[in-house]
């Protein structure tokens, strides 16, 4: 055999036992396989009861059964100013879980018309308990665990937000 062969056959050989060894760990923690990219689909203004803006957030957007069971599951990471907006067809009591999601997040839950119900702040990552709207919410805004609290997000707030073509992200 020439040397490049042998190199390649020692390579595989290597990748092979470190992905036996790697597997040995015995942890029980949910193995991330990879990170889904981020897609900025809208902007979301949070407001105060006066209308001024508290702050601007570029959304991505949960549509369909699908994109909504997903969510932010085996996401690693999630902008400083971004965030998820989940749409429902109708107002009606909203539950989540954080099942395979290994960021602590904070849930916004927001009514028909755009006031904020109620906000879980800090959830656990991998938790399989379920997260509830306290009151009927059309819609839900997961951001990166602590930003309603420092920017003073509260049930008095409500949102605005608009997507924007894909020409212009």
């Amino acid at each position: 055999m020439t040397s490049i062969h042998l190199k390649r056959r020692f390579f595989l050989i290597s990748m092979m036992a470190f992905g036996l060894f790697a597997g040995c760990g015995g942890s029980d923690e949910p193995v991330i396989q990879t990170d889904i990219p981020f897609r900025a689909d809208g902007i979301l203004e949070v407001l105060r009861p006066d209308g001024g803006v508290i702050t601007t957030l570029v959304i991505e957007i949960a549509e369909g059964d699908s994109a909504r069971a997903r969510g932010l599951m085996q996401r690693r990471s999630l902008p400083a100013k971004g965030g998820m907006l989940f749409l429902s067809n109708e107002e009606k009591i909203q539950s989540f879980w954080m099942k395979n999601t290994p960021l602590p997040l904070d849930l916004v839950f927001i009514g028909a018309d755009s006031s904020v119900v109620n906000i879980v702040e800090r959830t656990l990552p991998f938790s399989e308990s379920t997260i509830v709207s306290t009151a009927p919410a059309q819609y839900v805004l997961e951001v990166r665990a602590g930003f309603t609290a420092r920017n003073g997000i509260d049930s008095t707030a409500s949102v605005r937000w608009r997507r924007v073509p894909p020409d212009q992200r």
